[in-house]
């Protein structure tokens, strides 16, 4: 079984884990949006990049599609990751404001700012429903059409399926329909009604998440702990 250590912590895995996998196994989140433990994987959102490797050799990968192997190093909530999540939520967000699966992830995350035009779309092509249509309903009734800014999702030629089993497993599943709590049409991008104001800390202190009082960075036992050491190494001298 290859041996792993992810945020420090070494653990075996089977062969066929991915590195989402060994976070899960060992208690530690990692957002996903377009990740679901019934369907296959994709890696399309990239919410769930971890960053792989040690000093200057590091690269960001797709946890739910990178396998396990022997040696690997993984950090999951470092600066780099944290930044890059929150430029691909921005980008989302922009493109589908009204989704409170989104909305809800960007209070969690800490993200406060849009920087980009929002195009108030109503899908963020995760392709969840086309595997959901696909792997568990069997129909294969939907799909991608186009590419770039012209993609969308629809039935073939854009009529009425015959495939389509009007199940609603495609509506079940897309993070999309669930309308965030002041509306389908909200006066600002950026929602942050379930913003925390306890702020993350630990990246201003340690370049990583490392705090494990609870939900990581939530506690600010790390500034306090660092600011109590400047003291006291002021006092000795």
């Amino acid at each position: 079984m290859p041996k792993i250590k992810i945020d420090g912590i070494e653990v075996n895995c089977p062969e066929y884990w991915t590195i989402l996998d060994a976070a899960k196994f060992i208690g530690i989140n990692i957002p996903t949006l377009c990740y679901h433990e019934g369907l296959s994987m994709w890696g399309g959102c990239r919410l769930c990049i971890v960053e792989i490797g040690k000093d200057k050799n590091t690269k960001m990968v797709s946890s739910c599609t990178f396998p396990v192997q022997e040696g690997l190093y993984i950090r999951t909530a470092s600066k780099k990751v944290i930044k890059s999540r929150k430029m691909i939520l921005e980008l989302l967000i922009a493109q589908n404001p009204t989704a409170k699966v989104l909305q809800d992830l960007a209070s969690k995350i800490g993200l406060n700012k849009i920087r980009f035009k929002p195009k108030w779309e109503t899908c963020i092509y995760c392709g969840l429903c086309i595997r959901m249509c696909e792997e568990q309903m069997m129909a294969k009734a939907i799909g991608f059409v186009n590419r770039g800014n012209k993609l969308k999702i629809t039935t073939p030629f854009d009529k009425n399926s015959e495939d389509c089993q009007r199940c609603g497993g495609c509506m079940y599943i897309c993070p999309a329909c669930t309308i965030r709590c002041d509306g389908a049409h909200p006066e600002s991008v950026l929602c942050n009604g379930c913003y925390n104001i306890l702020q993350p800390t630990c990246l201003d202190v340690y370049d990583n998440y490392a705090c494990w009082m609870g939900l990581k960075g939530e506690c600010g036992i790390c500034v306090t702990t660092s600011t109590n050491q400047k003291i006291n190494e002021k006092r000795e001298i």
